[in-house]
């Protein structure tokens, strides 16, 4: 009964007409940004950040939750028809996407895309929903010792799931852990590692260096590249699949929604992790029978990874809602927006703002229905929007950034740190090193410090205490078991493998 009081106010909550629009805002740009390739979530959601400044905290992070898994419909349509990811967790639709585009199935491609992401969304929701009350009510046991063990297991999460070298995501984790305790300490209210910069001194601005990594370093690789690919815009069709293919992806899309949900929960994982982990699925169930093969335009290569990443898109805000830990870069971004509205992500959110959480998790069924209206008959309208030129889309997208970071405080200064973190974040992508896990430590830095120190002024400075408490030892274990399962020879190759298809 208490769900269904809780899902009535998130529901009133919702349907507010300044929520329902920044949810279709939200929503809107998410498509649009899935749709032009080069521009990914957590880059739009970086620039975005000082827009949210000016907003009611609900009507923010329900547009910047639209935003994110919108983006996930949207990056099918260029991943179909261009052969070109719109966002990285659309990588392996292009397998077989565009190759039923090229046997003039394009509309089918981009429906089965469509419909598995609604289906997927919805479920997901579902487990928000449900599976979140309950994991606050775990929450509330945690002290500052438990709250350590967990964020040493999400900073482990995001190592083993990250991209490329297991050691240069180490080293991206402890920079982003350096980054973070930069300015005041948190007990004694000493300045350190200020260099005697005046502006170090209340730390780096969260928004300047996330837009610097992700939103100028993307645009600055997106120009390198230069790519320009055979567009398959004029051949679309119909988007209706036939009675036949939509029951023949229908097991697709069930495998893939409950495994994108599952791994949407998991520390360092999210919608990329759950689109390629549907795909071997499939192509693993599928067999050297699979008619036609995988890679030559198999709708279940399609139905699958669609639905997965979706799922994994919106269950990845359990962690975040729950236990105010970010999963991956796109949660660390949310947690930036709540802080900037002076609110402590973690289970306390869902007691002292009961709006914003219930608000933000009916939001998200509806804005999956306005995914679903906006994809399937404006397929016309995305199409179109692949022919502008990015020459036009840049300059007017560096302006803003500029004028957002300086916005927030009005300091120069913020400015400089985004230029700066813009080509530190070009010299990481040319050492194929990835910042997300630097994001990840820039947000949890401080809060493992500060419930480090809490842990040991409570036992009188016995570091036993993280092993004598249960569930802080439980934590730390599975920690202890990631690391050293991921670096097993066996596993290290097939992890090597399955990254390298992106």
């Amino acid at each position: 009964m208490d769900l269904l009081n809780n899902l009535a106010l998130g529901f009133s909550t919702a349907f507010s007409l300044t929520n329902l629009l920044y949810c279709f805002i939200g929503v809107t740009l998410g498509t649009l940004i899935g749709v032009l390739p080069g521009l990914g979530p957590v880059a739009t959601l970086a620039m975005l950040l000082p827009i949210t400044y000016s907003l009611d905290p609900t009507a923010a992070l329900i547009m910047l939750a639209g935003i994110y898994y919108g983006s996930q419909y949207g990056g099918s349509t260029t991943a179909i028809l261009v052969n070109l990811p719109g966002e990285s967790a659309s990588v392996v639709t292009c397998l077989d996407g565009y190759q039923m585009a090229r046997k003039g199935k394009a509309g089918t491609a981009l429906g089965l895309a469509a419909i598995g992401s609604f289906i997927a969304g919805c479920f997901a929701t579902v487990l928000v929903a449900a599976f979140a009350p309950p994991l606050i009510e775990l929450a509330f046991k945690f002290g500052p010792a438990e709250y350590f063990s967990l964020m040493v297991l999400g900073l482990v999460g995001a190592v083993v799931l990250a991209n490329g070298s297991i050691l240069k995501a180490f080293a991206m984790i402890i920079l982003g852990l350096l980054l973070g305790i930069i300015g005041a300490d948190v007990n004694s209210g000493a300045f350190r590692f200020d260099f005697g910069i005046s502006e170090l001194q209340d730390g780096i601005d969260f928004v300047a260096i996330s837009m610097g990594l992700f939103g100028f370093t993307e645009i600055m690789v997106n120009l390198q590249k230069g790519e320009a690919r055979e567009s398959l815009t004029e051949k679309v069709g119909s988007i209706w699949p036939s009675k036949k293919e939509f029951l023949k992806a229908i097991p697709s899309i069930s495998r893939g929604t409950l495994l994108g949900s599952f791994l949407g929960i998991l520390p360092g994982g999210g919608a990329l992790l759950a689109s390629f982990a549907s795909y071997s699925l499939e192509k693993k169930l599928g067999g050297t029978n699979a008619k036609p093969p995988f890679g030559e335009g198999n709708l279940n290569g399609v139905a699958g990874p669609e639905s997965a990443n979706n799922a994994g898109a919106q269950t990845s805000f359990i962690p975040m809602l729950t236990l105010g830990i970010p999963s991956n870069a796109t949660m660390a971004l949310m947690i930036g927006a709540l802080m900037i509205h002076n609110i402590t992500p973690g289970p306390q959110v869902m007691s002292t703002n009961p709006t914003l959480f219930w608000g933000l998790v009916a939001s998200m069924w509806i804005g999956n229905l306005m995914l679903v209206i906006l994809n399937l008959p404006l397929i016309g309208i995305w199409v179109q929007l692949l022919r502008v030129p990015y020459s036009w889309l840049y300059p007017a997208i560096l302006t803003f950034c500029c004028i957002g970071v300086y916005s927030i405080n009005n300091n120069p200064f913020d400015v400089y740190i985004t230029i700066l973190c813009g080509a530190l974040g070009y010299l990481f992508y040319k050492l194929r090193c990835e910042p997300a896990p630097l994001i990840l430590g820039f947000i949890l830095g401080p809060m493992m410090e500060e419930n480090l120190r809490r842990a040991l002024l409570l036992s009188r400075g016995d570091p036993s205490t993280f092993l004598t408490r249960p569930i802080s030892l439980v934590l730390l274990m599975m920690a202890l078991f990631l690391l050293l399962l991921v670096l097993l020879p066996a596993i290290n190759k097939t992890r090597e493998i399955a990254f390298q298809e992106d």
